[in-house]
């Protein structure tokens, strides 16, 4: 076969492989108005590494409240809690009777 013509197949399977399968990002890849809801502030801020420390709820809140990120305490605890599962990206330890969050390594 000529190459024009194996150019064009191969373009051709790439885009039909990508329709099928989906297109493969990393999370580094992602911009930030992909991050949606609560759960997508935090990811938001662990892409930055803004959980590399321990941080509380409250912390988290206002450091969302900064990304344009407006959810109440309550939601934002919520998310917490449940990406902080065993298989999750965050971990949570207790810090003088309140919960501290910090990435998982």
């Amino acid at each position: 076969m000529s190459d024009p013509i194996l150019k064009k197949i191969i373009a051709r399977l790439d885009r039909l492989e990508a329709e099928v399968f989906g297109r493969k990002r990393g999370r580094a890849g992602r911009k930030a108005e992909e991050y949606k809801g609560a759960k997508g502030g935090i990811l938001l801020l662990v892409s930055k590494n803004f959980l590399a420390k321990r941080r509380t709820a409250q912390e988290v809140k206002k450091e969302m409240e900064k990304d344009g990120y407006d959810y109440r305490i309550a939601v934002v605890q919520t998310a917490l809690n449940r990406l902080s599962i065993k298989t999750g990206p965050l971990t949570v330890s207790s810090e003088g009777g309140k919960k501290a969050y910090v990435k998982r390594k």
